[in-house]
């Protein structure tokens, strides 16, 4: 007789040798009908509290990476106004002696113009006012198109109507007048 038979056997006689089998055979530590144990469920609130964390995390560094972008944009924004401040400094000046001859007046003008384009140069943005270099769409907006003249090569700028400022990123481009062949 094999152990098969022997609990063959004792099924068929309505015989039980552990009175806890009973309720276990009706259903008490069965799995619920969808599948999921107890063990589940507790992996699931676990994944849950996991989750709930991660996204607590989340909104926090996002909260923090917003005070810090604040924070630069402020820093930012202060540098470049401090850098302004002997531009501004020089021109109080030559307002106090605007009753000087009219030569020191231009001349401490002309000084504060170079001043002021020495700091956007620091600031990345140096001035493009170039004639003679090759029409470049990133850098220059054509305002108007002229004939080759003699000296002049076709395609490139012969007149800056306005200067443009900045050399990887432009600040404004140029606004110039290029040179054209009239026969192409």
């Amino acid at each position: 007789m094999t152990q098969r038979d022997v609990e063959a056997e004792g099924e068929g006689e309505g015989q039980r040798s552990d009175p806890g089998q009973e309720g276990r055979q009706n259903g008490a530590d069965a799995a619920p009908a969808d599948g999921r144990t107890e063990r589940d469920g507790s992996d699931v609130a676990e994944l849950e509290d996991r989750w709930r964390r991660a996204l607590a995390d989340l909104d926090n560094l996002r909260k923090r990476y917003s005070r810090e972008l604040s924070r630069e944009r402020a820093a930012e924004r202060e540098r470049v106004a401090a850098a302004f401040l002997p531009v501004i400094d020089n021109i109080d000046l030559a307002l106090q002696h605007a009753d000087a001859a009219p030569g020191a007046i231009v001349d401490g003008v002309r000084a504060i113009r170079e001043q002021a384009l020495a700091v956007l140069a620091q600031l990345g943005f140096p001035r493009q006012d170039e004639v003679g270099r090759p029409f470049d769409p990133a850098r220059h907006e054509v305002v108007a198109v002229v004939p080759t003249e003699e000296g002049s090569e076709p395609g490139a700028v012969v007149e800056v109507v306005r200067p443009g400022y900045g050399s990887e990123r432009s600040l404004r481009p140029a606004m110039v007048t290029v040179a054209h062949d009239p026969e192409s």
